[in-house]
């Protein structure tokens, strides 16, 4: 998992109806719904010599999503997948009992300027799936719902919302929705949504109980139908969350799970090589020596 551009706000303000942080985790809240981690990229300009080369690295007990605004990834894996993902595309990999990938600047690019900017999320599997076997897909923008909501542009990324259905296959109740305005609007669409509940703010603003936010910033909703807010022109925001799991998530690096065995036996299997390998690579991410584990709590 690439980290170009990870911001963690470590003291939350709490305004009413939300808590405001700097995506996730924060301290007070380390899981929105099953969403366990959010990356934002960028926005980064790579010059002709500049490339992402993230070497192989596992996963276990998640999903991935990867959505790009802008620029191309390499996406290789130990099912042997081997595909470009591009902006408005949805790759969504499922690490189960445990996957290996790399994520690169595509051949064609790597002689060349070019612009990086996505999200990159992660999703925890329900208790009884995190030992599933590892999967892949990947939807392309022209599959995915749109649809208006009092004139602000929806699509939705992933899982259910509004009446819609995401062809992602995700494993547990959630959503992941896209926001964008071209003129100032109010919304209240806490009945649609389910379980928790945050937005995150890529471009534009929006105010709620006498507060103005601005990009790169996470509202949570301590009630998912509390969720309403006026969203100004010009501006893209995404809402996601869902039913959160009765268990606490232990995060160790990569590796996701609801026991810190599992982890620790993941970290045995890593540093012997034991995770399947990707087709065509030859490198490989160490284990982090001196990096401590946390609990993700609800």
């Amino acid at each position: 998992m690439s980290n170009i551009n990870l911001i963690i706000e470590e003291r939350p303000s709490d305004i009413g109806n939300f808590l405001v942080g700097r995506l996730l985790p924060f301290r007070e809240k380390r899981t929105v719904g099953p969403f366990a981690f959010i990356d934002h990229m960028g926005p980064v300009a790579l010059h002709d010599n500049e490339n992402m080369d993230v070497g192989p690295h596992p996963h276990i007990g998640l999903s991935t999503l990867t959505y790009l605004f802008e620029g191309s990834i390499m996406h290789r894996d130990s099912l042997g997948t081997e595909i470009e993902i591009t902006p408005g595309q949805v790759n969504w990999m499922t690490a189960g009992k445990g996957i290996t990938h790399s994520e690169r600047t595509p051949d064609h690019l790597r002689h060349s300027d070019k612009n990086l900017h996505g999200l990159q999320i992660w999703v925890a599997l329900p208790k009884h799936l995190e030992q599933m076997e590892p999967s892949f897909a990947h939807v392309t923008e022209d599959e995915l719902p749109e649809w208006d909501i009092d004139g602000v542009a929806a699509k939705l990324i992933a899982g259910e919302a509004f009446g819609k259905k995401s062809p992602v296959p995700v494993y547990s109740p959630l959503y992941f929705l896209e926001l964008k305005s071209t003129h100032k609007q109010k919304l209240s669409i806490g009945r649609n949504l389910f379980g928790e509940s945050g937005l995150y703010i890529l471009e534009g603003s929006i105010e709620t109980e006498g507060n103005t936010f601005l990009p790169k910033q996470l509202l949570v909703a301590k009630d998912a139908s509390l969720c309403e807010f006026i969203l100004n022109e010009n501006s893209t925001v995404y809402i996601f969350g869902g039913e959160p799991f009765p268990e606490a998530r232990h995060i160790y690096w990569n590796f996701v799970a609801s026991s810190p065995e599992l982890i620790e036996e993941a970290k045995e299997r890593w540093v012997k090589q034991g995770f399947p390998k990707v087709p065509g690579e030859t490198t490989f991410v160490p284990l982090p020596e001196q990096k401590s584990g946390f609990n993700i709590k609800k």
